[in-house]
């Protein structure tokens, strides 16, 4: 429960959450729930406070307008609060898209899947597949695009839901190309901020590529490019998820829908191949603890940085990372069936700093190699670092690759991953004493077998 003093907050919480008389009967019934109290105040970058209190369930948030500090179910609930929730009851709470894969043959596998903010989350979680594979019959599915809470089911296995009811995407970059599932849900009852806008009061923004020219910049002065760009990098649109295209029934189901992957992945530029799956859950957590990813314009700080962003947590985890990581551990018990852990980079750059992956609906040829990976059926090269596909196991027809692409894609930079892991345990040792032991063996295992 929210109390706020800005309409804004409001309007947006009002298509975010499944609010309503159920929540509030369930809050009467259980008396326990989680107080928010936001105000934007005089909105003085000097005198901005959010501030969380995971013992009280309390959240409180002054001098901040936006949506991740004035919308608390979001980040600062089903995140920061959530995850102290979940290390206390035996769950997880993840800054994760959650997606289903529909098979020619009629089986659907759900991905839980863990980038930085504006690293891509939305647009693989409305992904659509290449046409190739939409005459195979390949469908995707859309749970969530930002948060899953996860829980070990009766049968071992872990279930997602998205606590959110909606999305609050990044609006630049936001294409017809990009995500035309996106761009289709936010056509009407939507919000958006700081955005441009057309002289006809069409929302516009930098990469909608729609033909039309901004005639106000987001701060509502006529636009002018050398000056500043129509939409605020960071600009977002609001939509309820039910208008997505490929909305997923299953995202309003109680019981979550049981996760076959979990993957992890940020921007390198370099270094890092286009997939490789972890060996076990220890393996896979480390990877998850060590991710590297270049900061966009939705982190604080500069653009471009690479630093260490434990499974997209780093601004979200509400308690130590050495517990966190020890949480994911406790996972890996008798009888559990955990979902297998990949890593990706769809950001792979050439020498002429150029992508060298096409990305977007083609990103679902790697996601057939993960379900294939699952099922016991598709190939891959055993590497120190993980299971490497070979270029014959994935399903590459139609995309032109280069020689450089290739060998960048698919191969392993030992000398680079050597010094990755020395860099890795330097990290590691930052955490202390209460770093499970057990990630510290797994990278000094690696590390030697890199030497060796």
């Amino acid at each position: 429960m929210e109390i706020t003093d800005s309409p804004y907050v409001v309007a947006n919480m009002r298509i975010m959450t499944r609010m309503g008389a159920p929540a509030l009967a369930r809050i009467e019934r259980e008396g326990r729930f989680v107080k928010g109290l936001h105000s934007t105040g005089e909105l003085d970058p000097e005198r901005r406070f959010i501030m969380h209190f995971p013992e009280e369930l309390t959240i409180k948030s002054y001098g901040s307008g936006y949506g991740g500090n004035a919308l608390l179910g979001k980040k600062c609930h089903a995140l920061r609060i959530a995850s102290h929730q979940a290390r206390q009851e035996g769950w997880l709470a993840e800054h994760m898209l959650i997606l289903g894969i529909e098979t020619p043959q009629g089986r659907t596998h759900y991905i839980a899947a863990a980038f930085p903010s504006a690293c891509g989350k939305t647009n693989l979680a409305m992904l659509i597949p290449p046409e190739g594979y939409r005459r195979a019959g390949w469908k995707v599915w859309t749970i969530g695009d930002d948060i899953c809470w996860m829980r070990p089911g009766a049968d071992g296995r872990l279930y997602a839901i998205n606590p959110e009811a909606g999305f609050f995407g990044v609006a630049p970059g936001t294409s017809a190309k990009s995500n035309p599932n996106a761009l289709a849900s936010v056509q009407a009852n939507t919000i958006f901020t700081n955005v441009g806008v057309t002289a006809d009061h069409q929302p516009w923004w930098e990469g909608i590529d729609n033909g039309l020219t901004p005639a106000l910049d987001w701060r509502g002065e006529p636009f002018d490019p050398a000056k500043r760009p129509a939409a605020h990098p960071n600009a977002r649109f609001t939509v309820s998820a039910r208008q997505c295209p490929s909305y997923s029934p299953m995202a309003e189901d109680p019981q979550g829908v049981p996760i076959s992957a979990i993957v992890c992945g940020g921007r390198r530029a370099s270094l890092a191949p286009l997939v490789f799956q972890a060996r076990d859950w220890t393996h896979g957590v480390l990877v998850g603890a060590a991710m590297g990813s270049e900061t966009t314009a939705a982190a604080t700080g500069a653009v471009g940085v690479m630093r260490r962003d434990p499974m997209a947590m780093k601004p979200f985890c509400g308690y130590n990372f050495a517990d966190y990581f020890a949480h994911w551990l406790s996972f890996d018990r008798p009888g559990a069936q955990l979902p297998a852990i990949f890593h990706v980079n769809w950001f792979r750059k050439g020498d002429d700093g150029a992508f060298l992956w096409p990305g977007f609906g083609d990103n679902l040829r790697v996601l057939e190699w993960m379900i294939g990976r699952v099922e016991g059926r598709a190939g891959a090269v055993e590497t120190p670092i993980g299971h490497l596909p070979a270029e014959a196991d994935l399903n590459l027809e139609g995309v032109a690759l280069s020689d450089e692409a290739r060998a960048k894609l698919f191969g392993l930079d030992h000398a680079g991953w050597q010094a990755e892991f020395a860099s890795i345990g330097r990290y590691l040792e930052d955490y202390g004493p209460r770093l499970p032991q057990a990630l510290r063996a797994e990278q000094q295992r690696i590390a030697r077998a890199l030497a060796a």
